[in-house]
């Protein structure tokens, strides 16, 4: 195979280079491999190429510029969507860069595409109550029911993604110290403190499944005891949610994801006054500054916040008597005035 074709240097880039070198999650390969063929297939359709006939000396700035503008007018995709494309293309033209030196100014050109600025959504999550209502709908008296509270509980109270949820193993769960170790994004592990009741839900399940406590299997699957798929998941947690709409349609107004119930339990947590910093650990962010995105969804928090400080800052400001009499004098006079 040629070096210098574009396919030789995606192959390499998207199956050795991010699986060995960087070390992303097989989640972020999908991604990327999902970006480049939305990327061809664009190429194919508007410059009416053949696949084979894609060098890479065919995508430039000015290409890939039209490609972003098509996802945003065209196919209405979210700028955050457009972003996470370009995030994609520029991570491979690094690596382009640094394998042939000859492609530097092409890749300089595209690295210099600039992500665009999106108006920031509000988070949705859903009450302490309304999970409550989810999770008791559960029929606790079928292996079923059992099993989709088990999902449901660890979902919330682990405020794990679905994806680390789904590829979860029996071992990791430690029933005696009442923790899980979850795997995240970039295959960095955390460990979770349970709740009680967690535990005890999970034990019946394990114990009704007739599983080993101590197993490496997946700790969920579905009739066919295959490993669950997001869609899986997401399944369970609509059906439920349905039957919870019928009784309070106020309340779940919003779309019930498996996300939700992560943002839910980040909510949860911040509303009775857990540290920022504690929750970023929680949930796996690499940085604080993602977590706020909690605390600024909260307006309860953010008056509890301004009235916090308008309370510090009354205790540190002290007037002596000839400045509240000059004060006072401002006053009157100013009134006098209007």
């Amino acid at each position: 195979m040629n070096k210098k074709e574009l396919d030789y240097y995606l192959q390499r880039f998207l199956d050795i280079e991010l699986k060995k070198s960087i070390n992303v999650s097989e989640n972020t390969i999908i991604s990327y491999k999902f970006a480049f063929i939305s990327l061809l297939e664009f190429i194919i359709k508007n410059y009416n190429k053949n696949i084979k006939d894609i060098k890479i000396e065919t995508i430039n700035k000015k290409v890939i510029i039209e490609y972003l503008n098509y996802l945003e007018l065209v196919k209405k995709n979210s700028i955050s969507t457009r972003n996470q494309r370009l995030a994609a293309i520029k991570s491979f033209y690094n690596y382009l860069a640094l394998e042939e030196i000859e492609y530097l100014p092409l890749c300089n050109d595209i690295l210099s595409i600039k992500t665009k600025k999106s108006n920031h959504k509000t988070v949705k999550y859903l009450s302490k109550e309304g999970v409550k209502e989810i999770l008791s709908l559960p029929n606790t008296s079928t292996k079923q029911g059992i099993r989709d509270l088990a999902i449901l509980t660890l979902l919330y109270d682990s405020g794990a993604r679905v994806q680390e949820l789904i590829t979860l193993n029996i071992c990791d769960l430690n029933l005696k110290n009442k923790t899980l170790n979850l795997y995240g994004k970039g295959r960095k592990n955390r460990t979770i403190p349970l709740l009680r009741q967690t535990i005890k839900i999970l034990e019946k399940y394990i114990k009704i499944y007739k599983m080993n406590f101590n197993s490496p299997s997946l700790l969920f699957f579905n009739s066919k005891k295959e490993a669950l798929s997001r869609m899986g998941v997401t399944y369970i947690i609509n059906k439920y949610v349905k039957i919870a709409k019928k009784k309070n349609p106020i309340e779940f107004q919003i779309k019930v994801t498996p996300h939700i119930f992560r943002h839910s339990k980040a909510m949860h947590l911040l509303e009775s006054g857990v540290n920022l910093i504690y929750i970023r650990d929680f949930l796996g962010h690499e940085s604080v500054t993602t977590t706020e995105i909690y605390a600024k969804a909260n307006p309860e928090i953010k008056r509890k916040a301004i009235e916090t400080n308008s309370k510090e800052l009354s205790k540190t400001i002290q007037f002596s008597d000839k400045e509240k009499k000059d004060l006072l004098w401002w006053l009157k006079n100013s009134l006098k005035e209007n």
